[in-house]
């Protein structure tokens, strides 16, 4: 059931962007008394699932959903068909249109993702505002796991600056921290600034989730018990672990990690208890688990911010910035050698395996609409950004050869746009080959 939620989900998002993003070439060329043979959702080679003929258009929907295309008479696109640019130009055909004209029609659709991006994460803003852990509320210094050692950090620090800016939002100060170049710390007493290592990221990368280097550390306060043998032993929520086998505790990540390190074993655990050290021996499982918790202290330190309606169209222009920003400034790390965050890198598969669902505590499973939206946002600006790499193929490729006719004054040969075309369409294949390799490879593997 997750699994088919989670395909329900992506096929939804990819069709909406899709759909939307057609729909920005789709508009301006009819406007401009253009003809559209076609208009489909996904790909249909030799055969479509549905179609049907409106006026000139032929709408319909795929079989393979690798994107979806409008056909655009007198336009050299992916379906490579040359046979009509073989006659001469007729006044319906994008050929034939004025440069200005068909620069429109070829940024309608990154136009359109942004401005999609732009009015989901208003809308967000606006009716669920924005829930943020904020660190400047935790008066301890933040838990740092080797990786983070490895990156530069020591026990203790307390993080000031990242490359030179203050980030108190815990999500994405990981982020940021990941993408710097140097991080500045208070480190006993003093302002210290360092460069952050490459092979600590590259062991960041390692991990299943490559932000878990960084947590916040708060006292060892049980508020969840879920093991009956702990319960027998005495444990109550509400106490506080201070000391393990004679070890002092401090913070709840120490006890975790004492209590993981010790699978199978008998641990004389004191607690503070009305102000009173109790003694008690808990016997953890061969999993290294107690079975309890000591999360619910961490509700104080978050903090949803509101906005008004207008604040909020500000506020989803800044967010749609912000997350195309986060992405490009990941290629760093895609291709530095040492990080090799090209590894981390997956197709439709791994999309959908992380396409986020909500899950009940009795175990059902549904769709967690704000985070759908919020995928679908960043997913807008991100095909956006991604049409406009000047590649033959993509939108950005007819946008350049379109910008040099209006510079030099004549037209780029159409034999040259037909080989850069299938030059394009070669490449794009190649790499969406690559990507769902990669995946599969993953699968057979196990390290999907």
């Amino acid at each position: 059931m997750e699994l088919a939620i989670k395909i329900f989900q992506f096929i939804l998002s990819i069709s909406i962007l899709v759909i939307l993003h057609e729909l920005g070439h789709f508009l301006p060329a009819k406007y401009f008394k253009t003809k559209v043979e076609k208009f489909y959702l996904f790909f249909d080679p030799y055969f479509s699932l549905v179609k049907k003929k409106i006026g000139e258009t032929e709408y319909g929907i795929g079989w393979l959903p690798f994107g979806g295309y409008v056909k655009i008479a007198g336009m050299v696109d992916e379906s490579m068909d040359t046979e009509q640019l073989k006659q001469p130009a007729q006044p319906w055909e994008f050929r034939a249109k004025p440069a200005w004209q068909r620069l429109i029609i070829m940024l309608g659709g990154v136009t359109v993702n942004f401005f999609l991006a732009w009015l989901i994460y208003g809308c967000l803003s606006f009716f669920n505002g924005e829930t943020s852990f904020d660190t400047a509320k935790v008066d301890a210094p933040m838990n740092y796991t080797s990786v983070a050692k490895g990156m530069g950090f020591q026990d203790g620090d307390k993080i000031l600056k990242v490359d030179g800016k203050t980030q108190n939002n815990l999500d994405k100060l990981a982020l940021d921290v990941l993408l710097s170049d140097e991080i500045t710390v208070l480190r006993n007493g003093k302002e210290v600034t360092f460069p952050t290592n490459d092979d600590g990221k590259a062991m960041a990368f390692r991990d299943e989730n490559p932000r878990a280097f960084l947590t916040p550390r708060f006292p060892a306060v049980i508020d969840s018990i879920y093991n009956p043998k702990t319960l027998q032993a005495g444990l109550k929520v509400g106490d506080q672990v201070v000391a393990v086998d004679g070890k002092k505790i401090s913070y709840y990540d120490e006890f975790q990690e004492t209590v993981r390190n010790n699978p199978g074993k008998d641990l004389k655990v004191d607690v503070m208890r009305g102000g009173a050290i109790q003694p008690l021996v808990l016997s953890v499982s061969k999993e290294g688990t107690l079975g309890l918790a000591s999360y619910k202290q961490l509700t104080k330190f978050y903090e949803t911010k509101h906005f008004t309606f207008v604040e909020s169209i500000g506020r989803g222009f800044t967010r749609s910035i912000e997350s195309l920003t986060y992405q490009v400034k990941q290629f760093k790390l895609i291709f530095n050698k040492k990080v090799q965050g090209y590894k981390k890198v997956g197709g439709p598969l791994a999309i959908i395996k992380n396409m986020p669902v909500d899950k009940a505590k009795d175990g059902s499973v549904s769709i967690d609409w704000t985070a759908f939206w919020s995928f679908t946002a960043m997913f807008s600006v991100w095909l956006a950004f991604l049409n406009l790499i000047p590649i033959p193929g993509l939108d950005g490729g007819h946008v350049i050869f379109t910008l040099y006719e209006m510079i030099v004054g004549k037209p780029v040969p159409q034999k040259i746009l037909e080989n850069a075309q299938m030059v394009g369409v070669i490449f794009l294949l190649g790499l969406m080959l690559l990507i769902f390799g990669a995946d599969i490879f993953k699968i057979i593997t196990n390290k999907f």
